[in-house]
């Protein structure tokens, strides 16, 4: 089983590489307790998507830390990565989005995978369940994927709001509609999703709602299916220069035609994020409490 991790993006509210960002006393990042966690669960190799020019520091981070441990590979995200006879835009300088950067790894994709954000910690758990959803399909399965879902209210920032994917589903648990939202809790307590596509109203979440953290579960077939998609959206979106071709976006879509389906995978874990600077110090220290109970060794590796 592969990891996949989403790891192209500057975090511009963060304000800087949040990937890189020391979340211990012993230098190790989010990103070294989610490969440590799906390891854990028995995913044995890992994909880096990443942009060129951050090679040398990922492989002088984390690089030489997770190397010695797991196979690990790189896939570049690069504006230029476009089927013909399209070319990027001049002007553009916003990656194309999730959808396009896990193309990136598409001749490195070998089997079924997850694929995750790089600076979301996810929980022990989670993994678990992915890897158990994964070790239940049939050999040579198409279509049938996953999202680890998490209660609404264990994902919430204590500093701003948050983007997350409001997921309905069926008596079944299969996704019927997901509505990519900001979410925070306002004054009275209440969790309110303010949906990104302005023409929706914005709607009360129960405490318990599931919310998508893009943690799929994919087989690699998934791969052909966003290389067909990915026409369509450049002839309509190419010359915008803000357009995302994102994974939620092909997911839904597949879903409402009925050539695939997205179970939702409920899980217990609590999420930390550095959405913002003024995240981190609970980030450090949610990390520090879970070391403290044995969850994870002193210094991880």
């Amino acid at each position: 089983m592969q990891l996949v991790i989403l790891a192209a993006g500057m975090g511009s509210r963060f304000g800087g590489l949040k990937q890189m960002e020391p979340m211990d006393d012993y230098g190790n990042f989010i990103l070294d307790y989610s490969i440590h966690d799906a390891k854990l669960a028995g995913f044995d190799s890992v994909i880096f998507i990443i942009k060129k020019e951050h090679l040398e520091i990922f492989r002088e981070t984390i690089g030489k830390r997770v190397e010695p441990l797991i196979k690990t590979e790189y896939a570049f995200q690069d504006l230029d990565d476009l089927p013909a006879p399209f070319k990027c835009p001049e002007g553009r300088v916003k990656p194309w989005g999730t959808a396009h950067a896990m193309l990136a790894a598409r001749d490195l994709i070998k089997e079924d995978f997850i694929i995750i954000n790089g600076d979301d910690y996810y929980g022990q758990e989670t993994y678990k369940v992915a890897a158990d959803y994964i070790r239940q399909l049939p050999s040579g399965s198409k279509g049938r994927y996953a999202n680890v879902a998490f209660r609404v209210s264990n994902t919430l920032a204590e500093n701003g709001s948050v983007k997350r994917g409001v997921c309905f589903q069926d008596e079944n648990n299969y996704l019927t509609k997901m509505v990519e939202s900001s979410v925070e809790r306002n004054e009275n307590g209440e969790i309110i999703a303010t949906p990104l596509n302005e023409d929706e109203k914005a709607f009360k979440c129960e405490e318990n709602q599931l919310v998508s953290m893009n943690l799929f579960v994919f087989s690699k077939d998934i791969i052909d299916l966003l290389k067909e998609k990915f026409i369509p959206f450049l002839k309509e979106n190419a010359l915008n220069l803000k357009s995302e071709y994102l994974i939620p976006e092909v997911v839904s879509e597949l879903v409402n035609e009925k050539r695939a389906t997205l179970e939702l995978l409920e899980t217990p874990s609590v999420w930390y994020g550095v959405t913002y600077k003024e995240d981190k110090p609970s980030v450090v220290k949610a990390l520090k409490e879970l070391t403290d109970k044995g969850l994870y060794k002193k210094g991880l590796y």
